[in-house]
């Protein structure tokens, strides 16, 4: 007997501290993405400051367009925790070691995981923006959430 679970991708892998820099932004920049306007000028502000001006303009032009053919082309719908979750879904780690991939140029195995997100003729499309979204993140010099001291943030409890 097969009961379909619409919320499969949300199932809970991990936590956001296991991530790495790259992988942490990508998440906790997915799920502000899809906040609404005053999340998306969070965003903003983020890459503007952590790129200036022009080359966050650019890095955030990859990132919407990377959004928006994932949630266009996507096989799925991507769930999704909320913003100040502590948990990890699977498909958000999906994304999270897609954009690491490509940024560490590591084109097939990008391009393996494109082709678990979106259709195959849009793939190649989406492994390139995550590439520069990933080198976006590296310039910006993120830090994992594991090396923020946990006494300065006031992460309010949610539950998924």
């Amino acid at each position: 007997m097969t009961i379909p679970n619409h919320n499969r991708g949300g199932a809970p892998v991990g936590f956001i501290t296991e991530l790495d820099g790259i992988e942490a932004a990508s998440v906790i920049y997915l799920r502000l993405w899809c906040e609404g306007a005053d999340a998306q000028a969070q965003v903003w502000n983020d890459f503007a400051s952590g790129l200036g001006p022009d080359q966050g303009r650019k890095a955030l032009k990859s990132f919407e367009d990377l959004c928006a053919l994932c949630t266009r082309h996507g096989r799925r719908p991507l769930m999704r925790h909320s913003v100040q979750c502590k948990c990890l879904g699977a498909d958000e780690s999906c994304f999270a070691n897609f954009i690491a991939a490509a940024a560490m140029g590591e084109r097939e195995d990008a391009m393996l995981i494109a082709t678990l997100l979106v259709r195959p003729d849009v793939a190649p499309l989406i492994a390139s923006l995550a590439a520069e979204v990933g080198h976006a993140f590296m310039r910006m010099r993120l830090s994992a959430p594991r090396d923020i001291t946990t006494q300065s943030l006031e992460i309010p409890k949610t539950l998924h």
